[in-house]
Order: structure tokens, then sequence, then C-alpha cells
């Protein structure tokens, strides 16, 4: 597995070596000894979750407040633009985010640590997204920062505004939100 930290450093983009012919193909996507020594500590997950999505939909930005949840995410069917934004007040990299492409194609995968929050848009017709959670999710805990902040001025690939849910249409301005110390 290659490890490449992204520029939040504590955002990791994780890269299996895959094994394929003409049957198919083959990787390890989840070894957790490889995992801890990637991330640098232990890591513990107990919720894995998996979403489907059409073309155009915004999930996002989602964090939760208490019971804080880092993601390991990834790309099984489709494309989407991933983002992380760093909301750890005392981070050197406070309020900046980072995104990436991921899809079934290119296999990668996120880490997300606890402190962030998190979001992706569809790029692709459709897309399934699986990720690991490392605490429960707690809907009384659940928060969301505007996709759309300018102050966050994500670049998100897109040409019209995204379809939302009612939650996310309710997003916070990073200026307004419950942050992390």
């Amino acid at each position: 597995m290659k490890v490449t930290p992204l520029a939040i450093p504590d955002v990791l983009l994780l890269e299996p070596q895959v094994f394929g012919d003409s049957r198919g193909f083959f990787f390890e996507s989840f070894n957790q000894r490889k995992f801890e020594q990637a991330v640098g500590y232990s890591v513990e997950f107990v919720q894995d979750n998996h979403s489907r999505s059409a073309h155009h939909v915004l999930r996002g930005l989602h964090y939760q407040i208490r019971q804080a949840q880092g993601k390991l995410v990834r790309v099984v069917q489709g494309e989407v633009f991933d983002v992380a934004v760093d909301l750890r007040r005392g981070s050197p990299t406070f309020g900046r985010w980072v995104g990436q492409l991921l899809s079934a194609e290119n296999k990668l995968q996120m880490w997300i640590p606890e402190g962030f929050a998190h979001g992706f848009v569809v790029t692709s017709e459709s897309a399934e997204f699986l990720y690991k959670t490392t605490d429960f999710w707690a809907p009384e805990h659940e928060r969301c920062i505007a996709w759309n902040d300018p102050e966050l001025a994500i670049e998100w690939p897109l040409q019209s505004d995204p379809e939302l849910s009612g939650k996310d249409r309710e997003g916070q301005r990073l200026a307004d939100a419950e942050l992390f110390d």
C-alpha cells in the first residue's frame, strides 16, 4: 500500500497494490496492521456504511461534534470528488480543505481523521461509496457546514448547484459552526 499525505498532512491518500490479469483483479482493501502503520497510531473502526448517490448529488460537509468520527472512505462504483475540511481550531491547517477524485477505477482510499468535516459530490452517472468510521453515528451530535461557504472556497467540480438533502441545504457557515478545540 502506498501512502501519500495530502496538503493537510493528517489526511492520507491510500493506494492499494492491485493484482490483475485477464480474469479480473484482487487487492487488499483493508489491513489493520498496515493501516495503523500508515497513520502512526491505533485506530478502531466500529461501523461500516454504504451509500449510493446519483450524478450531481453532494453529501456534506458532515461531522459529529461529540463522538467524532475518523473515516476511511472509498468508491466501489462510479466516481466522486471527496473533500475533508479541518475544523480543529488549534491546527495550523484550520479552515483549509483538501479534495481528491476517488473512483472504482483508481481504487484510492482517503483517511479523514477525527476533527474534520467530510463531503463528496458524485461526478459520474452514479456512485457507491463505502466508509469505515471510528465511532457510531450519533444524530444528536451531527453537524453540517455549508458546502458553498465562501470562507472555505471549495473548488467543487460543478457546473451548477448540486442536488442536496434538506439537512445539507441548512448547513452553517464555518464562522457560525460548532468546532473542535
